[in-house]
């Protein structure tokens, strides 16, 4: 069954990727002045922009499924929701501009995409990329520092459902 939770994990590696992929066109539409890289790394980052508020969303109510468990250390999901806050409004604006440079780029076929246009969906994509990294940085850190990874044997209180034998474990 698809919880919250899971569905967070699934869609929030969209805003990264996208975010991630129209930095790299972007730099290669700088270096190779092609109007098609350009229209690339614009489509990306209104994808970008769509895909954010589920990510969001979702994070919210897979939080609330979630119920601060025991393993995550205290505040580490606050920060993580403060970062994703912030990434959820550069992104939407980033994607709302690039949107409108797509739209208005593609209806001017013949017209150079303004230097202005070029910079703002260069810049925007260099700070989609920088607020998506750190969101997804402390998204990490929910599990991957919790205490839990580093006993060498599963609590005691742990039920033996929530626990795998060495004989189930993969070599």
């Amino acid at each position: 069954m698809l919880s919250w939770p899971y569905a967070h994990l699934l869609l929030n590696h969209f805003p990264v990727v996208l975010s991630i992929s129209a930095l790299g066109v972007s730099m290669l539409a700088l270096l190779l002045d092609r109007r098609g890289l350009w229209l690339s790394a614009m489509g990306a980052l209104t994808v970008a922009g769509v895909s954010v508020y589920p990510v969001f969303l979702t994070g919210d109510k897979a939080d609330k499924a979630l119920n601060d468990p025991w393993f995550v250390r205290p505040g580490v999901i606050k920060a993580h929701d403060d970062a994703a806050l912030f990434a959820l409004c550069i992104i939407l604006i980033v994607g709302a501009f690039a949107a409108y440079s797509w739209w208005r780029s593609v209806k001017r076929p013949a017209e150079t995409i303004p230097a202005w246009m070029r910079a703002g969906v260069f810049v925007g994509s260099l700070l989609a990329v920088t607020v998506v990294a750190r969101t997804a940085y402390l998204g990490g850190k929910i599990v991957h520092d919790s205490s839990v990874l580093h006993l060498k044997q599963a609590p005691s209180a742990l039920p033996a459902v929530m626990t795998a034998d060495s004989s189930t474990r993969a070599p």
